[in-house]
């Protein structure tokens, strides 16, 4: 599945840019182009250094994960996006630029469904029990995923362990709010200031988590504190057939 969504990202990609901004035809073909030219250098030079992360993660996982190593690998996730970002910042920028104000009105609509369905999927307006429960089932999921099946006594220490993280969901919603704005704002300078456009354009795309309200900078940092702890404690459960699992995958 893995190999199969990367060779296939750039059509995924495509997909996504026309959904956000009702790309015309020969916008369409410039994402193209530009994209396919990302992915190759993607392939070519940052997969060898993903193989060499995955080595490491994969060390880490046998002798057993710590918080600290928990904390490695989101900062390692993070370095990798930048690495990204700077990347496709130029072209993302001249993009950009080409869109017509309608083009953006869509976006805008369309960060307004995105919005709505963030809500009901994870039940942000629902019962803080509804939340819980939606965040109990996406856990335990995730842990099958990459350790196998779980058994009873497991499952419910894991829930009892995720009593101890608190709910982020409402959290992530303001935080993604956020970014919208400061997007839709970035979008209205794309005309009046083209040479200054391209900078601001890869600052957004680096600097995401730079402008957080104190608060919810405070509350975010915990929340990945506590989740790297979270793991930590799943990690210590595991079987030996869990953790040969967990490797291989």
């Amino acid at each position: 599945m893995v190999r199969v969504g990367y060779n296939q990202v750039d059509t995924l990609a495509g997909w996504m840019a026309h959904e956000y901004f009702d790309l015309e035809p020969a916008q369409r073909d410039d994402f193209s182009r530009r994209f396919e030219k990302l992915h190759a250098w993607h392939r070519r030079d940052q997969l060898p250094e993903y193989a060499q992360f995955l080595s490491e993660t994969k060390i880490r996982a046998q002798r057993g994960i710590s918080a600290t190593d928990m904390l490695w690998l989101f900062d390692g996730m993070k370095s990798r996006y930048a690495a990204i970002a700077v990347r496709a910042a130029p072209d993302a920028a001249e993009l950009l630029a080409g869109l017509s104000d309608s083009q953006i009105d869509h976006l805008r609509r369309e960060f307004g469904r995105m919005n709505e369905k963030f809500l009901k999927e994870n039940r942000t307006l629902e019962s803080i029990a509804a939340r819980r429960l939606r965040q109990q089932r996406t856990a335990l999921a995730q842990i099958r995923d990459w350790v196998g099946p779980l058994s009873d006594s497991q499952e419910s220490r894991v829930i009892t362990l995720l009593q101890t993280l608190p709910l982020t969901d409402a959290l992530r919603h303001e935080d993604r709010q956020r970014r919208q704005r400061e997007f839709l704002a970035l979008l209205e300078t794309r005309k009046t200031d083209r040479n200054g456009f391209t900078k601001r354009v890869r600052e957004w795309l680096l600097n995401w988590e730079r402008n957080r309200p104190p608060e919810l900078a405070r509350s975010l940092e915990e929340s990945w504190k506590k989740r790297a702890e979270f793991y930590a404690a799943v990690d210590k459960m595991l079987t030996t057939e869990q953790r040969s699992h967990l490797s291989h995958r």
